[in-house]
């Protein structure tokens, strides 16, 4: 008997304290940290690069509902076109829904914001002219997995879902530099390929 409360108890506890990381009025520290290379096998080839870096901090504004920003800094490097770096605002909505004491679906739909500056870059690799001041405004509804192995922690598998980016380049005059910018429209997952990450919960 004494067995049997006790694992009513233990039941009872975590299904609480996994409910409590997104209850009201809680806080999850995250973000995204991103490096890619791509080098063609062409005698000597210079590499593509990007990287990025985007602490994020949400704030549940109601019982599985979250608001928060990301805030960070962007790298991206094309040989033969363009170097583009630039500030990073993210703002974001996040419901999650219970699927088990431990395993919660959620969706999220982010304005990824970046202010930056364009340079082009030659067929070697190298830096050129300032081709102007760059800024992309998107907008990403995505779904997604969490895992709460514990009271503090979320370990999260999320997915491509629905996009759209708009990126120009003006020049000192504020004028668009033609065949600098781009429209970009993304649908689709790979489920064989998420991106995981962690969120802190306090």
């Amino acid at each position: 008997m004494k067995k049997l409360l006790l694992s009513i108890f233990a039941v009872a506890a975590l299904g609480f304290s996994t409910q409590a990381q997104t209850e009201k009025g809680k806080i999850m520290l995250g973000g995204n940290l991103a490096f890619d290379s791509q080098k063609s096998d062409a005698a000597n080839a210079k590499a593509n690069t990007s990287f990025e870096i985007v602490p994020s901090v949400g704030y549940f504004v109601a019982d599985n509902i979250a608001v928060g920003t990301g805030i960070g800094y962007s790298y991206d490097k094309n040989v033969g076109t363009t170097k583009n770096e630039a500030f990073v605002v993210s703002p974001f909505g996040r419901y999650y829904t219970n699927i088990s004491d431990q395993f919660k679906f959620f969706g999220q739909l982010a304005v990824p914001m970046e202010f930056g500056s364009a340079h082009a870059v030659d067929a070697q690799g190298d830096e050129g002219a300032k081709l102007g001041k760059s800024t992309q405004i998107g907008v990403a509804l995505s779904p997604g997995f969490a895992f709460f192995p514990s009271k503090k922690i979320g370990i999260e598998l999320a997915l491509n879902g629905l996009s759209y980016t708009n990126y120009r380049v003006e020049d000192a005059n504020d004028n668009d530099v033609k065949g600098a910018g781009y429209d970009n429209v993304s649908f689709g997952t790979n489920f064989f390929a998420p991106k995981l990450g962690i969120q802190f919960h306090f």
